[in-house]
């Protein structure tokens, strides 16, 4: 199997799958590189899809100090997949976990980034920071104390995965049973290092404001944690597509596959011809009639 090492010394294991501008596709939380097979069927007919299990999902390796996981760490293990690869620059496409290392990749490395796909990211920059921490520890150590099976059963059925089991619940079957299949220890960790300690997108004003590279944040319309989150980056980022999925939660490329994989080609195109632009600053503003310029 192919593994890529990281600079603290990490083996992440990865796949990559067709030829030419390459993508790498990070994922969730609650999954794995497994999660995108219906974007790499559909892209790799066009691209170099590169996938990999993040820091804590087997078979990558599972550092047991939690302190070995976090935000940062998070965005420059996509970097050192990118550079084993020796790649030049990339569409980096991420959701929920995977969108937030998305968006601090293209924040810090926007010379390897050709665009940033930002789905799904959000949750927890509306919470109190002591009340967040606090939710997050217990999720981690009940994973801990109980197992993924478990522990994992009210994170599955929770209010943005009530769409996916009501509209497909043979591939909602499959999610849960990859979800049940990680490691407690590197779920836990990931929780304790990564979730629980990572800036809310609200911290990240001055350099959402800078950011140039093309950007597509997607979100589906039942997603609550992620609603606000979104309208405010798109307000923020001049370089920002805003997709929203009409009737879904959380896992939107799973969802509603084919409408992920369309809006995401039609952004990837945008950006490969040439073609996309960055917002109008004169479209700025609350009155539909300029009065407020």
């Amino acid at each position: 199997m192919p593994y890529a090492d990281t600079d603290d010394g990490v083996k992440l294991f990865y796949e990559e799958v067709g030829n030419g501008t390459p993508i790498i596709f990070i994922h969730e939380f609650a999954d794995d590189l497994r999660s995108w097979e219906p974007q790499v069927q559909y892209f790799a007919r066009t691209h170099r899809c590169i996938l990999f299990n993040a820091r804590g999902y087997p078979p990558s390796e599972v550092p047991k100090n939690w302190e070995m996981y976090s935000q940062m760490r998070a965005m420059n293990d996509v970097r050192d997949i990118h550079e084993h690869l020796k790649l030049k620059r990339a569409h980096i496409v991420g959701l929920s976990m995977g969108g937030f290392a998305s968006l601090h990749f293209g924040l810090n490395y926007p010379r390897k980034s050709l665009s940033i796909t930002v789905a799904g990211c959000g949750y927890g920059s509306g919470s109190d920071k002591k009340t967040w921490k606090k939710e997050t520890t217990e999720i981690a150590q009940d994973f801990l104390e109980n197992g993924m099976t478990n522990a994992g059963k009210n994170y599955v059925e929770g209010p943005t995965r009530v769409q996916f089991k009501n509209k497909d619940s043979r591939g909602y079957e499959a999610f849960v049973q990859r979800f049940y299949e990680h490691s407690p220890l590197g779920s836990a960790n990931t929780f304790l290092g990564v979730q629980g300690r990572r800036p809310s997108v609200y911290e990240l004003r001055e350099k959402l404001q800078e950011l140039v590279i093309p950007c597509h944040l997607m979100i589906g319309d039942e997603d609550d944690p992620c609603i606000e989150p979104n309208i405010w980056m798109k307000e923020m980022i001049p370089s920002a597509w805003l997709s929203v999925l009409p009737q879904s939660g959380h896992a939107i490329n799973l969802e509603e596959q084919t409408l992920f994989n369309q809006l995401t080609a039609s952004f990837f195109q945008s950006v490969e011809s040439g073609q996309f632009r960055n917002r109008d600053p004169r479209s700025l503003g609350r009155s539909i009639a300029g009065m407020d310029r």
